[in-house]
């Protein structure tokens, strides 16, 4: 009895010795916190600054009066608050990009063409591409606003 006992006993050691034995942890995910290599471009310099280009689309030519038109600019305020700030805010990047300053970066053109038309300025147009990949592939979606509308945005965003 004792011989079979310490078989059994030196079987089940060799057994549970040569297999591997898995922990199972509490959670179901395991982090790793390894050093990875940081880029020392930022993502504003990725996209150029570019006065020059007007876009793809109907703008071809904006005038801004020297003075803000501030009834123009209300009326812009409110489709602003309305159909933009889900995405965008004046002084922070969010789904996409401040736009306090933007006539710094674009042309009115460019800008009132990505109002109006942005699918198709995301599939030609080499800034609005920029921005695309800046931001994730997070596209803008076309509000379908009147070239009014889009020139009202126009007018407020010069108050940012």
């Amino acid at each position: 009895m004792r011989k079979i006992f310490a078989i059994i006993v030196i079987c089940a050691l060799a057994v549970s010795c040569g297999e591997k034995k898995e922990e199972k942890k509490e959670g179901g995910f395991e982090m790793n916190r390894a050093k990875k290599e940081v880029k020392t471009e930022t993502k504003s310099e990725a996209v150029p600054v570019d006065l020059n280009n007007k876009g793809v689309g109907p703008i071809t030519s904006v005038e801004f009066a020297e003075e803000i038109d501030t009834e123009l600019a209300a009326v812009g305020e409110a489709k602003y608050s309305a159909i933009c700030t889900a995405c965008h805010m004046a002084n922070q990047r969010m789904i996409g990009p401040a736009l306090a300053g933007v006539y710094d970066r674009r042309s009115p053109e460019w800008v009132m063409n990505m109002i109006l038309n942005p699918d198709v300025m995301l599939k030609e147009d080499p800034i609005a591409q920029a921005l695309l990949e800046e931001y994730n592939n997070a596209i803008m979606l076309n509000q379908n606003l009147s070239e009014e509308d889009a020139r009202a945005v126009a007018e407020y965003l010069r108050t940012l």
